[in-house]
């Protein structure tokens, strides 16, 4: 194994240096309230009584006389997301193996979990971003009752992981581990599907042909197949050592999944046992560790904004820079759609995380030595679980090779020497642009703009053929202050299309693209966005924009005098009205007023700063 690539060891460097007023102020909290004694002791009678009073008795006498561990369980589950419906039996089996285990365990809480695939281009999508704090809060009042002793987090998709963790964190005390459920298995491929949403955007094909296309890509239980923002969320959490190691891409039904979640079980009393706990364990060494392994696999851009809350969330903070600055070291291992033809049950047969991980540390590129849930470093996570004789869980060394190498390859023969994001920075302000699935003779489009205020208005305009030519789509007025920001998923199929036709074409936006960002070059994030004074907002049909992503610029081409006297266009009142109202979105007015920047993490609880003058 190499020493710590010297650009990973500065970087983590820098990162301590900057938080360290926070971080120090945040691990004091967190020391004393590890300080305290038990729930039961500290705790008035009634306090207790109504704690336990739905115990069973023999339970209940365990926790409040034997002073048995507690654990409390904080549940995504809903029937209706795919990923999150496992989860119905996983408090059962919890429950059975805490008190196996002479311990005790119990439902603290459930949160929402919506899906983002439902709400695509619908009102929905507005409150989608929101949802991750939304789901932190509801993480802290499930644990408020403060009578755990450790706390399993059941939750796998896209803000619904992210959420958990932030929560988790403002409960630092304790130790916690996540506990996924696994992907469903392979039906229509991933291209195939896409080709069919392109032809349904050409009109070549009627909505029965594109809904049996969609019904045979998501068909049963488990996580989406594609690398999206719920995969590379399990992908990070193997990284930052909160599973048990190898959990995250296991099928639902698999016997083995069974094995990992009681073995979950096992390993946050033993945490309790030795006096771990999340606080200390997320420190940056595990926030790099959680970024290289972002960049070496291509994961969604999504995680660009919630890592920087996670990190926040734990006393530390990072920037789009530091991810830059790590992409331009860290290889792409990994070939997963939409960065490549794989899905993720591929990912996993060819080596998966533990491939990943192993490859990062042997070239310096992860800390070795951080703080995971189950105490041995992360070595552990590059090793494969298998079922034992007696139904336990077994870990085995990890193939030397690759399963497949047109999915994942060692870090010394990667797909790319750099990871698969940019960051882009210009005129126009800041930007990232996810390059691993961009054609290398689309990194470098220069076109005149089209300003679109709404992706309702490109699409209908792509739909009256009046988008002809090389052309840059600025979609503006989608940033978290303006409506929520977004994911723009809608626009890839009439885009690639374009593409597919020989025309130069590019999306610059204030809004989010995700895991599901493709083969379009898109300019994404833009900070700060159109509504909050940005740059976007001064861009006018047939502006000359450049998006280079090899040498990460974003600009407008507009003389510099010219540019500066523009005035910035205001958001259409309908538009506003429309952000305003309907689907719960006045109930999520407060946090748009009070949302930092994308860059910031979008975070709605992070006092914003004054503002100037």
């Amino acid at each position: 194994m190499r020493p710590l690539h010297p650009v990973l060891a500065a970087l983590t460097a820098r990162i301590g240096a900057r938080s360290q007023g926070l971080r120090a102020a945040y691990l004091q909290r967190v020391d004393t309230l590890r300080q305290r004694p038990p729930a039961v002791q500290r705790m008035g009678c009634a306090n207790v009584a109504h704690a336990f009073a739905a115990m069973p008795g023999g339970e209940r006498l365990r926790v409040v006389a034997e002073r048995a561990p507690n654990l409390g369980v904080v549940t995504a589950y809903n029937d209706m997301l795919s990923a999150h419906r496992p989860y119905e039996a996983f408090p059962a089996l919890i429950r059975q193996a805490a008190q196996a285990a002479g311990a005790t365990a119990q439902v603290a809480g459930g949160v929402p979990a919506m899906c983002d695939g439902v709400t695509q281009g619908q009102p929905g999508m507005e409150l989608s971003l929101f949802s991750r704090d939304t789901i932190a809060m509801g993480t802290a009042i499930a644990l408020s009752h403060d009578v755990f002793d450790g706390a399993l987090l059941l939750g796998i998709c896209d803000k619904i992981v992210p959420g958990l963790l932030i929560g988790a964190l403002h409960f630092g005390h304790l130790p916690c581990v996540f506990v996924p459920a696994g992907p469903m298995s392979s039906g229509l491929s991933n291209e195939a599907k896409a080709k069919v949403r392109e032809q349904a955007a050409q009109g070549l094909v009627g909505r029965a042909e594109l809904l049996a296309a969609e019904q045979a890509a998501y068909h049963g239980e488990g996580t989406c197949t594609f690398y999206g923002t719920a995969n590379s969320n399990q992908m990070l959490l193997e990284a930052m050592g909160l599973h048990v190691p190898g959990a995250a891409f296991i099928h639902p039904h698999a016997p083995l999944r069974e094995a990992l979640t009681r073995e979950a079980v096992h390993t946050v009393l033993a945490q309790r046992a030795q006096g771990g706990c999340i606080g200390h364990q997320v420190d940056e060494r595990c926030i790099v560790n959680a970024m290289a392994a972002l960049l070496a696999t291509g994961g969604s851009t999504n995680h660009l904004i919630h890592w920087v809350a996670v990190a926040r969330a734990a006393g530390l903070l990072i920037n789009w820079s530091d991810f830059a600055g790590l992409s331009a070291v860290v290889p792409l291992l990994a070939r997963v759609y939409p960065n490549g033809a794989a899905d993720v049950n591929q990912f996993q047969a060819a080596g998966g995380p533990a491939f990943v991980i192993r490859e990062l540390l042997q070239a310096g590129l992860m800390h070795p030595d951080v703080a995971t849930v189950t105490g041995e470093g992360l070595a552990a996570y590059a090793t494969v679980p298998g079922l034992g004789a007696q139904g336990q869980v077994i870990r085995t060394p990890l193939a030397a090779a690759s399963g497949d190498p047109e999915v994942l390859r060692p870090a010394s023969d990667p797909f790319s020497v750099t990871g698969g994001l940019k960051l882009l920075t210009g005129n126009l302000g800041r930007a990232v642009i996810k390059v691993s699935a961009v054609p290398v003779d689309r990194h470098v489009i220069e076109a005149r703009a089209r300003v679109f205020d709404s992706q309702e208005a490109l699409q209908l305009a792509f739909q009256a053929g009046e988008l002809t030519g090389d052309f840059v789509a600025v979609v503006r007025f989608q940033g978290p202050q303006a409506n929520g920001m977004p994911e723009l998923h809608k626009l890839t199929p009439p885009l690639a299309v374009l593409q597919g036709r020989g025309q130069r074409v590019a999306l610059v936006t204030d809004g989010r693209m995700s895991g599901a960002s493709g083969k379009v070059p898109a300019a994404i994030h833009v900070c700060p966005e159109a509504l909050g004074g940005g740059p976007l907002a001064k861009v006018q049909d047939g502006d000359l924009i450049r998006l280079d992503a090899d040498a990460g610029t974003l600009q407008v081409l507009v003389p510099q005098a010219a540019w500066a006297a523009r005035v910035p266009q205001q958001r259409p009142a309908v538009l506003a009205e429309d952000a305003a109202h309907g689907w719960g979105r006045e109930l999520f007015a407060g946090l748009r007023q009070q949302v930092l920047t994308a860059e910031e993490g979008a975070c709605t609880w992070v006092p914003k700063p004054p503002q100037a003058g």
